[in-house]
Order: C-alpha cells, then structure tokens, then sequence
C-alpha cells in the first residue's frame, strides 16, 4: 500500500498562552520562561491529551487521583535527553504524544509520525487527525525544541526509509526510535472479517518491524541508538474479543528481543514499554468498557458510563485506579531513551498500576 508521506511543519506556539481542558473545565495555562541559562521553557502542568474534555458520550472519564499517577509532563522529571533527536510513531494522540512531549521536555528534539487518517475498518477508535498530529508539535516547541510532524503509513517502509533519510539530513542524526503505532479490534474470533486480522496483524506487528527496519540502519552507522517498542498488557495474556490485537502484541515482544540480539553489537537498545489499560482514544468507547468489566466477572450494563467502569475495575487493580492516563507511561520510555539505560536492553518494562502483579 502506497500511502504517500506528507511534512507538515507548524508554526511556533506562544509559549505563553496556553489553555488546556480539565475534566471538561477550562483552565488558562502559561508557559514558565527558563530562569536560568539552558533551563528549558516549561508550560503550566497539563496532561498532554487536555486539549479536550474527558468525556464519553457526555460522561465525564474518571482518572487516578494525584498520589497515584506520574502526573503531567515536566521537565526534570525523567533522564535528561539534551541533544538527542527522537522519532515516534502514532505522535498524533495518546501514549505517542506524551512520550513526544516528554522527550521535548527533558531536552530532545522530536520528529512526529502518524497517519493521522484513517487507517482501517478494523479499527474501533475514532481515526486521529491532522490537527492532533500539529497539537503534538506544538507542545514539543512549547518546551523550545524542534519539532517536526510527518504524516505516513507505517505499513509503507519506503515511506519510513525516505523519513529516515530526511531526518539524517536535517538533524544530523537519529538517537532514539519509538514504535507506538497501533488499532485496535473488537470481534470474537469467530466472527471476525479478514481485515479485523489481518489489518490490525500488519499495522501493530509488521508496522513496528518496519519501523525497525527503516531506522535502525542509521544507528547501525552511528553504532549507537535507542529503540523502544509499544507492546501491552494485552500482549502477556489472551484478550476475550480482541485475538487480533492480542496475538499483534505479543509478537512485538518476541520481535523486540530478536532485535535486541541482533543489534546489541552495534551499540543499539531495543526494549518495550508495556502500558496497561489507559484512557486514550483507543480505549476511550463504550465497547472497551464494557469488555474491562467484564474482565472483572461482572455483567456490564447495557450502556455503561466511564465512572462505572472505573468503579467496577479499580478494586481489582493495586493500586486502586481503574486506568492510567498516557504520561504515566511515558517517563519510562525516557529512562530508555537515556544515557542512563546504556545497559538495558532486550527488557519488557510494565506500566500498568499493578496489574503486573497478577502476571506470571
């Protein structure tokens, strides 16, 4: 599938007007200047998916408390990244984005891909958008690095080894990579059309290994990199409904420690961040609800509402939440991305609220 790759470069936000949306209240922030020389600009803390409320068909979507949630993006928070140059895939929403964000904010430059279109019918999210995929960068700018966007497939490795290419030209280098793209489907296998596995096959596992495949040969001439993969919870264990994105999952995890093996003499990380359940787009609609409680052996109403859900599955998590937001997960693909881990590699590391703990 050929699916041309557009740039999209956006303007240059004013890093001192910013508002962002909480639980649907507005609320003004603005931009810390840096007090200090190579001090980075630091906007107001806000989750970096507040640019709209938090709700579901009308219904506001709980979230943990701030004694059990890694909190919004800010600087200082994770390892420092200065003077690196980062790609991430799926940048436009979600865990992308907050990680996009995050290495902004401990001082790399950062190069958004999405789609941000449609992607599939086997997809129950709602297709991520142009405008998100600029929100993105200009959050990045927000904390006064570059910041790029580019839309592609990342079913199209000629469009990933031309993105390659252009950021070796325009930033020199490439330090770290992160493979964040995915759908999602909802549908027992046995009713399943092809493209509900097939698609959700070839985005989430063949996508990531292009996106290994593309980048990886520039870290193999730098003989450095860091390359970190997004796998899930739902990827260590069967999923009631979602085979597709279950079995896509766990191949990223065998594909991550092959990759690990293969690249580790030319000085190259490759590991996997695994979030649990998060409050993203492509968790966000009432079939996920539903299925999470489910998973808790309770019979979920016919229309279920965020809260109940939230009700229903928190007792069952350790720590008492029943989701996590995107920059919870993020300050670990900072770790991996650092100076810091030079000696991790070939590692699965669980962001999950403590429903790891019922893993073997």
């Amino acid at each position: 599938m050929a699916i041309e790759s557009v740039t999209q470069k956006t303007a240059e936000p004013d890093p001192f007007s910013r508002s962002l949306v909480f639980g649907g209240s507005l609320a003004a922030g603005a931009a810390l200047a840096a007090a200090t020389s190579g001090a980075l600009a630091a906007p107001v803390p806000g989750r970096t998916d507040d640019t709209e409320p938090r709700v579901l068909d009308g219904q506001p979507v709980p979230e943990p408390p701030a004694n059990l949630s890694a909190g919004p993006v800010r600087p200082g928070r994770g390892s420092q990244l200065t003077g690196k140059v980062a790609v991430v895939t799926g940048a436009a929403r979600g865990i992308g984005r907050a990680i996009a964000v995050e290495f902004a904010a401990n001082g790399a430059d950062v190069i958004a891909v999405d789609i941000a279109g449609f992607v599939s019918t086997a997809s129950n999210a709602k297709p991520a958008t142009l405008e998100e995929l600029e929100e993105t960068v200009r959050q990045i700018k927000a904390y006064g690095r570059r910041g790029e966007s580019i839309r592609a497939d990342i079913r199209d490795i000629a469009a990933l080894r031309k993105i390659a290419d252009d950021v070796v030209r325009n930033y020199g280098k490439i330090d770290i990579v992160v493979a964040d793209a995915a759908i999602q489907r909802w549908m027992p296998l046995l009713e399943m059309q092809d493209s509900d596995w097939r698609d959700v096959i070839d985005n989430n596992l063949n996508g990531t290994a292009n996106t290994i495949r593309a980048f990886a040969p520039k870290m193999v001439a730098q003989r450095h990199g860091r390359i970190i993969v997004l796998s899930s919870m739902q990827g260590k264990h069967g999923t009631k409904d979602a085979a597709s994105y279950s079995a896509s999952k766990w191949g990223i995890l065998g594909l991550m420690k092959s990759a690990a093996l293969e690249l580790g003499e030319y000085g190259i990380t490759v590991n996997a961040v695994i979030p649990g359940l998060v409050d993203t787009a492509l968790t966000r609609y009432e079939k996920r609800l539903s299925e999470s409680m489910a998973e808790t052996g309770q019979k979920p109403p016919e229309h279920p509402t965020p809260q109940q859900a939230w009700d229903s599955r928190a007792p069952t998590v350790p720590l008492k939440v029943g989701w996590l937001q995107p920059d919870d997960i993020s300050p670990a693909a900072v770790f991996l991305a650092s100076d810091a881990a030079a000696m991790v590699t070939g590692a699965e590391y669980e962001v999950t609220g403590g429903d790891s703990a019922k893993d073997i």
